[in-house]
């Protein structure tokens, strides 16, 4: 994992804070699945997909061969989480309380 970070410290979370986000290494499974999650403007950002692609697993892969698949993590904020019970609870029983 110390690669892994060093790779990212210097390749990935550059570009990513350009833009307002980072990301996280959670873990590198047996089988070389790395997940991470994308924090920040990248966690809610539509294009999030290609920068796992094109700029995480670009930069892992070339770096780090062993690293088989990029695996992302959703963690939804708790913000959403109130935002999407209200939701519900609205259409449950009209009131949104």
């Amino acid at each position: 994992m110390d690669k892994l970070r060093q790779i990212v410290d210097e390749k990935v979370r550059p570009a990513l804070r350009a833009h307002g986000g980072d990301i996280e290494l959670i873990e590198l499974t047996a089988d070389g699945s790395l997940k991470v999650r994308l924090t920040g403007a990248c966690a809610t950002c539509p294009g999030a997909q290609q920068t796992l692609a094109d700029v995480v697993a670009a930069a892992l892969h070339e770096a780090a061969p062993e690293v088989r698949e990029i695996v992302p993590v959703f963690q939804a904020d708790e913000d959403l989480i109130r935002q999407a019970l209200a939701i519900l609870r609205k259409g449950r029983d009209g009131r949104g309380d």
